[in-house]
């Protein structure tokens, strides 16, 4: 296990929660900007890599860290599309997302380009 197990697991924890709130009780479960999900959750996630992965050191993430630290991004990035109105399977890789958000520096940016939502006009 990396260094950053314990905070993938809080993370995993956290987004699952979320996801089981939106799947019960729906557009009720929504906060009032649906993009929470993504600097509250996903951006979390998504940023924890990057900094595994930068500053000279390579840190290793075992293949259930990756994982866990991919699922609890996708659960995110769905609850932030059921918010929308969207039912969608998300199913990004976690180094994907990386990649855009420091193309973009932007996880709202980074949630709209992945999943589409909400669709540009």
């Amino acid at each position: 296990m990396s260094r950053y197990g314990s905070r993938i697991a809080a993370l995993q924890r956290r987004a699952e929660r979320d996801r089981t709130a939106i799947e019960r009780k729906g557009s009720t479960a929504c906060p009032d900007e649906p993009s929470e999900f993504l600097r509250d959750g996903a951006g979390q996630a998504v940023w924890l890599y990057v900094e595994a992965r930068t500053g000279g050191r390579l840190v290793p993430f075992s293949a259930a860290e990756l994982e866990a630290l991919t699922d609890a991004m996708n659960a995110w990035l769905e609850c932030y599309t059921r918010c929308h109105g969207v039912d969608l399977e998300a199913d990004f890789t976690v180094r994907e997302a990386a990649e855009l958000l420091l193309e973009t520096r932007n996880i709202d940016d980074v949630g709209q380009l992945l999943t589409g939502v909400p669709s540009r006009a």
